[in-house]
Parts: structure tokens; C-alpha cells; sequence
């Protein structure tokens, strides 16, 4: 049933209740079918903490529309959400909460009592995101949300855990990990951002324990000098060859340390001499388990010095540098000081500086795992689009260290690992052990770390779907069609889900990595808070819709592209969401028909063929720009249809008819305005659902909803080439005379007698109406030639027409005469003043260079003025 639009479109009042309906209906609903092919994608997990940023917006837009699109298909698709518990993001906040408000530690509640506040708190904030994910417009199928620590998934970690370890592939073991004394866990690589960091290399005398002279080595680290076990040199080195063997004395701490010969120490580089603090360096580990150097840790897992850093026991690390410096200085054995940049590891999510520790944790073996991961993307098995970011993943996949996963915090997997007291075994089990494997003991300590966060999200294509149990959804949607995400996490999520997938499923997490780029400010920057340039996409939405703020984020967004944020251009896309819907009003006020048909081909009118031929194409390029995911392209082409060649054009061309008093006529033009706008809604669905939708339900439709309708066509018999040709030459004429026209003052009321010479007189006689009422042409004559005498006339050319205007028909001569002699009066003026500025050398010399250029330039802008001005008062003459 029909029924009339509102004057003006309010997102605000449309868009809340266009989505309940949706829900109700069951729209979102993803159910195997297995009469169709299936199309999935499971949603990157946003944190629990979450805020709804615009990275966050643009990542739903790109699935919405993919999902939309497939639906619309005939695709049985499946968009499954959920959120992610994000270990050390949400433990931070609860703690900061916890402290702010009661003034307590998680150590003064204890584990179980602290948990309960994480999952209260989780159930208070974790429908925040989704509500605004909703606000969107997502079609997600909300009744299969899943989160990180729900029982499934739950599952999914604790049998990965036992399976990898009973594959020998998990281990745990002291090495040098990378630890945030802010955050008191351990990081995996992927976790520590490098920063360029101004710093200083100190020259330190190591005094040879014989009294022979000394070895000078150069630190940026002297605060880990307690921790020092040896010195290296490399075997090559002609200089220190004797010394290998012999021990020097370690300044401060008077203890005597070895001196090794490695071929880690680069010859030629720096002192030639490098102090070994195996606790603190990855490499100094490595040297000292080569020549079974002793380990010892002067820095605590709080960021300060311990028991083994002598007088400086209790310092903060920083602290601990300036005084151990003085001393060094002070006893003589600060040779010199240099600055130096360098880079800094820091944590990814405090930004603080991240501390090179040795410490038991839980690894995993990288190398078995990569193999199968490197191997499906080179062979194109899973495919990276843009495709160059295969090359980032293959390179970090080449050169992966183990992973450590192991994180000292409470909120999390915790580490399905117990102890046992008398015997020392790991037991590792799907279930809890109450006895040792081993020795029959019950007593077991369970490992109080928790998993990565990354360890559950790696499993996330396949524990949302039910794994380890042998599901339906599994069956049919698994592996997913497409992850998108940003490039910013290939290392941290989307390696790790290709190896999971592998590895545990035998099969590959998706077909497609489409790799979106970051929403920076208009002015380049990342959106941060520290800048307070950050934009909320939910205020955009509420001002603008989110129809707007979705076709802003994805217009001129290239895959793998960072893309800058204008509010300015939401303005322009609500502008668009208006004249989609003016032009809806014009086309429904004129309708009569209750059912849509599109007339015989026989029936139709040219402008008629012309519209539904560029429609035509249209549907061709927009369905394999977005089966190549060129999102941006393909919504830029719906936009430029729907504005010019639908609202601009057809819509001008069917006001004769549908005024007119040919009944058939008027019919044929209302079912093509009706067709054509149909189909446009069809396409511009997926980018812009709620303002498409809502024009549907009002039109003459088949079917429920807009957004399960089917997906527009390609279709041979609305192919026109010739007439769209004809049509588009007449088009071509009719805007260059209005370009001139409007280029001359002249007002369309202004009629003028339109000359016409072209070879292919037939095409524009078919458009005569056309050409006379949108050019404002009083007549239209045709002509083979152009006149004898072309003066006094204005002169249009187009590919293969030239248009004659007689002057005199547009402008009063006499009155356009004395306009140009006074424009040109006040030119020469101008000019005349600025020339006389240049001519002074004064001023030349003593102005500022920028000054002296803007004269410049507008002397330039004076006489290009004058010599259209002066061309002007020629064309009047005659």
C-alpha cells in the first residue's frame, strides 16, 4: 500500500524504527540453507570496554554493506557479532574503578571476589556497543552474539591449550620476554610498539682483574649493569684475542666476570668489547647460553631495582640510571657521554617503556605452525586484498618468534595448567585434574596466569560457530568468506587466526583479508585523545544520519588506504539523502499506478531507452566493483546516477509527458520513474539502508523489504546502445548552450533562436522538445553548413553538432556594450595601478618576496581579464 512522504526526510525519526522493523521480521536472521550458497563473516570482536569509534564505524559500514549486497544476492549469509574481553584494557578499568571509587586494590578483594566486579561490570557496559553498532544500521544476526569468554568459546580455548600441548607445541620455559612494569604482564612481540627516542651512550672503563689495563664497552642501559655476568668480544678481533679467557672486574658491584669470544659481537663495530646481562637483552640470553654465562635480574617486575642491584636496591629504573651514572663518574670509570637515538620498545596499550626481563612463561612454537599459514597465502588460498599486504604478512610470518602467552593478570583464560606440589609435573587437561598424572599427589597448584587475549580472538572464526563440536554453522558457513579489518592488526589477529585455522580446522579462517586503512582528522592526523581531535560517530549520526555519516566514511575510501575525516562532506551526504528523497516526493506525487511494470520495449519513449540502457550498465559495473570490494568506486557510481542522470536529467525529461495529455504516454513514463528509482534504491541499499528502505515501503513494491529483495541484474533486452548514444549527443548540446548561456548573464526567460549544423540531423529532431525547452531555444532550424557571416553570433560546439545563437536574442548590444567598456575601464585601472608598483625598484627590492608575488599574480589576473573582455566587445561589434 502506497502512502505519502513526509516534506522533509528526519533520519532521526526514520532510522530507529526502519531497524526495529528489521529485528521483528527477522531480516538479520543467518540459518544454513542449503539451497543457497553460503556467505559469511564473522565480526572483528570490538572490546568489551568499547567506545563505538570511527575506525570502529567504518569496519561495520564495510561488512553491512558486503552482508546487504550478498543478502540482497540470494546469498544464505551469515554476519555473526560479538565482543572481545580484551585481558588487559578491561582488568585496567575495573582497577582504576576500583581504586578511584572505594580505594582499593584487586589484592584487596582476591581473584574470585575481583572477577565478580570484571563480569559486573562487563554486563553493565558490554550492551553499550552493540546498542551502538545498532545506530549504524548493522545487520548482524544478533541471536548467535558471541563473546571471548562465553561457555563455546570458552571450549574452543581450553581444547586449543590441551591439543597443542599434547602436540608438544606449547612449552613453558624462562626466556627474555618482553614486560610493561605499568601493566605487570608480559607482552608477545606483537604487543611493543618501537619509538625514536633521544638517549645517551655512556663509555664505561671494565677494569682487567690482572691490573693489565681495562676493556671499554658502551651502554645506553647502565641501570642493568648489576645484572652483568660477562663481557664479549668477537673471536676475530686481533685486539682482544689475548684477553679471551681472563675475567675483568664489574664497576660498583667489584664482582669478577668473564670475558667470551662470540661472533655476535660485530667486528669493527663500536668498542669491539659488549657487557653480557643475559637477564636483560634477548641476544645477551642467547650469548649466555652458548657459554653458560650466570643469570641474574637486578629489575623487578614493578619497573624497579631488586635485591641483586646492590646500593641501588628499591630505585625506580630511571631513578637507578641518573645515580648510577653520578657514581660511575665520581669513582672514575665513566670514560665519556655521547647522545644517542635509539629505539625504545613501548607497551601498545600504556605507552609506557617495556622492560627486557627474563621470566618463566608459557610459549608457543612458532615455526611447525607457520609453515601452513605461509603456505596458503602465497598460493593464493587465502587472498589479501589490497594485495600488497600479502607481503607484510609473509615477511612478519618468515621471521615469528615464539610467542609468548602467557599474561599476568586476572581477567582472562586462565591457563588450564596445574602443579604439582610434591613431584613438580605440569598436568594439562580438558578437565580439572584432582590428582597428579604423575606421582598420584593431590596436591596441584593451578598456574595463576591467564591467555593472551589475542589466544582467544585467534580462534574466533570457528569458536563463535560451535567448535570443537561438530555443528551445522560450521558445516555450512566455515571457512568465512571475508574478514575485514585494519592493516594495523595483520600480526596481532590475522596471522594468528590463519595458523589457528589451520591448525586446528585443517582448513583456512577465510577466503578474503580485505584490509582497510585508518580514519584520521581532516588535517591528516590519527584521531587520539591526547590530540582531542577524535570525532564520535555516534554525535555525526545523531546530527546528520547515520545513512549520511556511513556514505562519508566509504566515498573516495580506497582499500588498504588511511582516509581523512570532513564533517563538511556528512553535510553534503544528508544534502544527498535529500535529494534522493525530493526526488522520491516528485516521482510519487506524479504516480497513479499501484503496481510497478516496465512497458514493452515497443512503448517506451528514447529518453525512456537512454535511462534504463545507462541503468543497465550501471547494475554491471556496481555488482563486480563490489565483488572486487572496490566499496568506494562502487558507491561513488550509484551516487553520480542517482544525483545527475536520474534527479537532474530523466526526471526533467518526463515533465512533458507526464504533464501531457497522452494517457499511454504518462503511464510509460510513471512506470519507468517508478522502475528506474526501484532499482537505484536496490543499489544504493547496501550503502544507505535506512533512507532506501524507507522510500520503498512508500512506493508501489513487491515483497516484504527492501533489504531481502533481489539484488538488480544485468539484462540483455534493456540494452540501447543507439538510442543511449542519440540521446546523450542531444544531452551534450543542450548543456554546452546552457554553459554559454549561463557564462554570458543570461536569464533562462531569455529565449533565442537555436541554429543547428550537424550531419546527423535525425538524432536532434528526436529531441527537439528537449532542446527547446531545457536551452530555452524559442526555435530550433537545422542546417547541413554554417552561415556565411558568423558574426554576431555565439557559437557552441559539441562532438558532432555546432550550435548558432544570435547575440542580439540574448543581450541588449547596446547595453552590453557599455557594461564590457566599463568592466574593461576598471581592469585597465587596476592593471595600471599594479604596474606601477612593479616598475618601483623601491619596492621590488624592499617588499618581502611573498608580497612582491601577489602583485605579480594579480597583474596576470588583470590582463587575462582584459583579453576576455576585450574579445567580448569584438563579438559585439557585429
Amino acid at each position: 500500500m502506497r502512502k505519502e512522504l513526509p516534506k522533509v526526510y528526519e533520519p532521526q525519526q526514520v532510522e530507529g524504527r526502519i531497524y526495529e522493523m528489521w529485528e521483528k521480521a527477522g531480516c538479520f536472521n543467518g540459518d544454513p540453507d542449503p539451497k543457497k550458497e553460503p556467505f559469511s563473516i564473522v565480526m572483528p570482536p570490538p572490546n568489551v570496554t568499547g567506545q563505538l569509534h570511527m575506525g570502529h564505524a567504518l569496519d561495520c559500514t564495510l561488512q553491512d554493506i558486503l552482508t546487504r549486497f550478498k543478502r540482497m544476492q540470494g546469498y544464505s549469509t551469515l554476519w555473526l557479532p560479538g565482543v572481545d574481553h580484551a585481558g588487559i584494557a578491561t582488568q585496567i578499568k575495573v582497577e582504576e574503578e576500583l581504586r578511584t571509587k572505594e580505594g582499593l586494590t584487586r589484592y584487596d578483594l582476591g581473584r574470585e571476589k575481583f572477577l565478580q566486579r570484571v563480569w559486573k561490570w562487563k554486563e553493565q557496559y558490554g550492551d553499550r556497543i552493540v546498542a551502538q553498532q545498532k545506530k549504524m544500521g548493522v545487520s548482524c544476526d544478533w541471536s548467535r552474539s558471541r563473546f571471548t569468554m562465553d561457555d563455546t568459546c570458552a571450549k574452543a580455548v581450553r581444547v586449543t591449550f590441551c591439543e597443542l600441548y599434547d602436540k608438544g607445541l606449547f612449552y613453558k620455559g624462562s626466556r627474555i620476554i618482553n614486560w610493561c612494569p605499568h601493566c605487570t604482564t608480559a607482552l608477545s612481540d606483537a604487543e611493543v610498539e618501537y619509538v625514536d627516542k633521544p638517549g645517551h651512550l655512556w663509555y664505561i672503563r671494565y677494569p682487567l682483574t690482572d691490573g693489565s689495563g681495562d676493556l671499554v664497552i658502551a651502554t645506553t642501559r647502565p641501570e642493568t649493569m648489576m645484572g652483568d655476568t660477562g663481557v664479549a668480544v668477537n673471536p676475530e678481533d686481533e685486539r682482544f684475542k689475548h684477553l679471551v679467557g681472563k675475567t675483568c672486574i664489574l664497576p660498583i658491584m667489584n664482582r669478577e666476570i668473564p670475558i667470551v669470544a662470540d661472533e655476535y659481537v660485530e667486528l669493527g663495530f663500536g668498542t669491539g668489547a659488549v657487557k653480557m646481562t643475559p637477564a636483560h637483552d634477548p641476544n645477551d640470553f642467547e650469548v649466555g647460553l652458548r657459554h653458560n654465562l650466570e643469570t641474574i635480574r637486578c629489575i623487578g617486575d614493578d619497573g624497579k631495582i631488586n635485591e641483586n642491584g646492590g646500593p641501588y636496591n628499591g630505585m625506580d629504573r630511571y631513578e637507578c640510571r641518573k645515580q648510577i651514572v653520578k657514581d660511575l663518574e665520581e669513582q672514575g670509570y665513566l670514560i665519556k657521554t655521547e647522545p644517542y637515538n635509539h629505539n625504545v620498545g613501548t607497551c601498545y596499550r600504556c605507552h609506557n617503556d617495556v622492560e627486557p626481563l627474563i621470566s618463566a612463561q608459557w610459549f608457543v612454537k612458532m615455526a611447525p605452525l607457520a609453515e601452513e599459514a605461509l603456505r596458503v597465502v602465497r598460493e593464493g588460498e587465502v587472498k589479501f586484498v589490497p594485495e600488497r599486504f600479502s607481503k607484510t604478512y609473509i615477511n612478519w610470518m618468515e621471521n615469528v618468534h615464539d610467542w609468548c602467552i602467557s599474561r599476568q593478570l586476572w581477567w582472562g583464560h586462565q591457563i588450564p595448567a596445574w602443579y604439582c606440589d610434591d613431584c613438580g609435573h605440569i598436568n594439562v587437561d580438558r578437565k580439572d585434574p584432582t590428582v597428579c598424572q604423575k606421582c598420584g599427589s593431590t596436591h596441584l597448584t593451578r598456574d595463576p596466569d591467564v591467555l593472551d587475549t589475542w589466544f582467544s580472538s585467534a580462534l574466533w572464526p570457528f569458536s563463535t560457530m560451535g567448535w570443537p563440536e561438530k555443528t551445522a554453522d560450521l558445516d555450512f558457513y566455515y571457512p568465512t568468506s571475508v574478514m575485514v579489518t585494519g592493516y594495523d592488526i595483520i600480526f596481532f589477529w590475522v596471522a594468528r587466526m590463519i595458523f589457528s585455522g589451520c591448525e586446528q580446522m585443517h582448513k583456512i579462517p577465510f577466503h578474503t583479508v580485505l584490509i582497510h586503512g585508518l580514519v584520521r582528522d581532516d588535517k591528516g592526523r590519527k584521531m587520539s585523545k591526547s590530540l582531542g581531535n577524535g570525532i564520535d560517530p555516534l554525535e555525526m549520526a545523531e546530527k546528520y544520519g547515520a545513512d549520511a555519516l556511513r556514505f562519508n566514511l566509504i566515498t573516495g575510501n580506497s582499500p588498504g588506504n588511511d582516509t581523512r575525516f570532513y564533517t563538511e562532506k556528512c553535510e553534503a551526504m544528508r544534502n544527498f539523502a535529500n535529494k534522493i528523497w525530493n526526488a522520491s516526493r516528485f516521482v510519487m506525487m506524479n504516480l497513479t499506478i499501484d503496481a510497478c511494470a516496465l512497458p514493452d520495449a515497443a512503448a517506451l519513449a528514447p529518453e525512456d531507452k537512454w535511462v534504463l540502457s545507462k541503468l543497465n550498465t550501471l547494475v554491471k559495473e556496481v555488482t563486480e566493483n563490489l565483488d572486487a570490494y572496490e566499496i568506494g568506486v562502487a558507491s561513488a557510481k550509484v551516487y553520480d546516477f542517482l544525483w545527475d542522470t536520474y534527479c537532474d536529467w530523466y526526471i526533467e525529461l518526463t515533465k512533458t509527458r507526464l504533464n501531457g495529455t497522452d494517457e499511454q504516454a504518462k503511464l510509460t513514463a510513471q512506470n519507468v520513474l517508478c522502475y528506474v528509482l526501484t532499482e537505484l534504491l536496490k543499489l544504493l541499499h547496501p550503502f544507505m539502508p535506512f533512507i532506501t528502505e524507507e522510500i520503498f515501503q512508500a512506493l508501489p513494491h513487491e515483497g516484504d523489504y527492501l533489504m531481502t529483495s533481489a539484488w538488480p541484474k544485468y539484462r540483455e533486452d534493456l540494452r540501447f546502445p543507439e538510442e543511449e548514444a542519440s540521446l546523450e549527443a542531444v544531452m551534450d548540446t543542450i548543456k554546452a548552450i546552457r554553459t554559454r548561456r549561463a557564462e554570458m548573464n543570461v536569464a533562462p526567460s531569455k529565449k533565442a533562436e537555436v541554429l543547428l549544423v550537424t550531419a546527423a540531423p535525425e538524432i536532434y529532431r528526436q529531441g527537439l522538445h528537449f532542446i527547446e525547452r531545457l536551452a530555452y531555444a524559442s526555435a530550433v532550424t537545422f542546417a547541413d553548413a554554417a552561415p556565411a557571416d558568423v558574426s554576431g553570433f555565439v557559437t557552441v560546439v559539441t562532438h558532432n553538432a555546432t550550435a548558432y545563437l544570435p547575440l542580439s536574442e540574448l543581450v541588449d548590444l547596446a547595453a552590453e556594450r557599455e557594461r564590457i567598456a566599463k568592466e574593461l575601464e576598471k581592469a585597465r585601472n587596476g592593471l595600471r595601478i599594479v604596474e606601477q608598483k612593479l616598475s618601483n625598484e623601491k619596492f621590488v627590492s624592499r617588499a618581502p618576496e611573498a608580497v612582491v608575488n601577489v602583485e605579480r599574480e594579480k597583474a596576470a589576473k588583470f590582463r587575462e581579464l582584459i583579453a576576455k573582455l576585450e574579445e567580448s566587445a569584438k563579438a559585439m561589434e557585429g
